[in-house]
């Protein structure tokens, strides 16, 4: 069997899988992709819940299930498929004794009903679930001991001289039989070589129990099939890319637009962290007078615009984009979907939510800058803002991708942030004063033209074009531009002649060349915003090129 057949006909459950937060246990089961939709996925849906038992929590999200109906939905995620086979990696792993038994009861029962082969690893199987496994195998190092009928396997043993004590649970007393000893060396070689001979007796005298079950009679094959309900699990393959493309932008918005905690949690970091942010700004900044030293006031103030968006765009990737990630490798491994794809649906619901939040936030900060009276200008204003929360957003995304652990990608991201602004702002360190390998490469940083926009946009106000008195006692109005260029350091309360003056000092290297391109708001805006759109594209990019195994399985263990 190929992996491609595998993944269309059959189904994996793992022994970890993480569900998304927020998501109602139907919801879970409705928006996992398959060829099915409208009242026949309803239907299938409240199937299933019925068969695993989970009808009663059928409103309950997945983050507040007990360990038992977590496990059952993440086996019903598989049977909602109709998988010919369906593997299972340790089920009832951790599972108390009378849960141990619903679960592999309902396997049972599932898998006559859906004429599904269930193959499931138990390490320690209980006594009680002896009736419900039709078929056992024990392996040891690669070599069968016994394969063939439950019941046909004491019969079998008992042949060969391994009868199993009446008291003693045959499952596991059979298990320990074929299973080597380590306790000392002498142990060691008694069990191997005890194990060797079994292994041996089996390729002579088991023929007769490979095929054997716990269904005999000369019409056992008919009567085993009957017995399965008379169904044949659906082969309809895989789902279209529009189909499941949209059942998984579905799941995040559904996940995102809930009244439960998870759902709250996540409106808040999608909608008001950013606002809220702004409003914190706009209390110590709303009280900022026309004077020398606002200068400096109001460059903190762009300052605070930039880093705040780029360190929210960084906080919100952090600590809502790893659940995603995580669930997409997963059901990756299951061939449900590629990168290209999860990505463009992600971002079809975080692009639209960034968007609305900033907005949100610039209006707060505006009226300190300029007037609602030119709503264009707004609207820019806001724009740049947004353009850099993509950007830093998107580059978490795009750390994340190799990186499980959260604080080590929030430093990294940050680091790099902070590097950039510091550079490339000329705000904490003046252009002209870097080195020219240092100046020449802060053109390739987004925030050189996203802070030339919005400095020219502070600092043109018309407050700004007129000198500003130091205080309410030393008057500035008689300096003139070459006065407070060249008396700049020798005077020390009329040091700006306008905003003009100020930027001048901070991004020209060369006064004879005034601003370059500092005063091209179009060009300016263009380049930031070119920089949000080729970090998007280079994510589509990462997430198209395969990834090695190991990489993606840090995020499944």
């Amino acid at each position: 069997m190929s992996l491609c057949l595998f993944q269309q006909r059959c189904g994996y459950v793992t022994h970890k899988c993480d569900l998304i937060p927020g998501l109602t246990v139907a919801q879970t089961l409705y928006y996992t992709p398959t060829k099915i939709s409208g009242y026949l996925k309803k239907s299938k849906v409240k199937q299933v819940m019925a068969d695993l038992a989970l009808s009663q929590v059928a409103n309950k999200c997945t983050e507040d299930l007990t360990l038992s109906e977590y496990r059952r939905l993440t086996i019903g995620i598989q049977l909602i498929k109709d998988p010919v086979i369906l593997l299972l990696d340790e089920p009832t792993w951790d599972l108390d004794p009378l849960n141990t038994y619903l679960v592999v009861s309902i396997l049972s029962n599932a898998a006559k009903k859906y004429g599904t082969a269930m193959i499931l690893t138990m390490e320690k199987p209980r006594s009680d679930v002896f009736p419900f496994l039709e078929r056992v195998l024990y392996l040891c190092l690669g070599d069968v001991v016994y394969t063939g009928g439950t019941r046909q396997m004491l019969e079998y043993f008992n042949a060969i001289g391994f009868p199993c004590p009446q008291l003693e649970n045959p499952l596991m007393y059979y298990l320990c039989l074929s299973t080597v000893d380590r306790r000392s060396r002498e142990r060691f070689m008694e069990s191997n070589h005890q194990i060797a001979q079994l292994v041996e007796k089996f390729k002579i005298e088991g023929g007769a129990f490979r095929k054997s079950s716990n269904i005999t009679g000369p019409n056992s094959t008919i009567n085993h099939a009957l017995g399965h309900g008379n169904k044949i699990p659906l082969l309809i393959g895989k789902p279209s890319s529009c189909s499941t493309g949209w059942n998984i932008y579905m799941r995040l918005l559904s996940a995102t637009v809930s009244f439960k905690k998870a759902g709250m949690r996540q409106m808040f970091l999608r909608l008001f962290l950013v606002p809220l942010y702004f409003l914190l700004l706009w209390t110590f900044y709303r009280e900022m007078q026309n004077f020398q030293r606002t200068y400096i006031t109001r460059s903190g103030l762009v300052l605070n615009c930039l880093m705040g968006v780029y360190l929210l765009g960084i906080v919100n990737a952090i600590l809502l984009y790893p659940t995603y990630r995580t669930r997409y490798y997963q059901e990756s491994q299951e061939g449900m979907y590629g990168g290209t794809l999860f990505l463009l649906t992600y971002n079809l619901l975080s692009i639209p939510f960034s968007f609305i939040t900033v907005l949100g936030g610039a209006a707060i900060i505006y009226p300190l800058i300029g007037s609602f009276d030119t709503p264009i200008d707004y609207i820019c204003f806001a724009s740049v803002l947004w353009a850099c929360y993509l950007f830093t957003e998107q580059q978490t995304m795009a750390i994340l991708m190799i990186v499980k652990d959260y604080l080590t990608t929030a430093i990294f991201s940050i680091y790099i942030t902070c590097v950039c602004v510091t550079l490339g702002s000329g705000i904490l360190r003046s252009i002209k004063g870097l080195q020219d390998w240092l100046y020449y490469a802060t053109y390739a940083t987004q925030v050189r033209y996203a802070s030339a926009y919005l400095n020219k946009k502070v600092f043109s106000s018309p407050v700004l074009n007129q000198p500003l008195p130091f205080d309410y006692h030393h008057n500035c109005s008689s300096l003139n531009p070459e006065i407070s260029l060249r008396d700049a350091v020798t005077n020390p309360f009329c040091r700006y002649f306008n905003g003009h003056s100020f930027l001048t000092e901070r991004y020209t290297r060369d006064h004879a060349d005034a601003f370059n391109r500092i005063w091209d708001e179009e060009f300016n805006i263009g380049i930031t915003f070119a920089f949000a759109v080729g970090i998007i594209l280079f994510n589509g990019f990462l997430y198209l090129i395969p990834l090695p195994s190991f990489v993606k399985a840090r995020f499944r263990e």
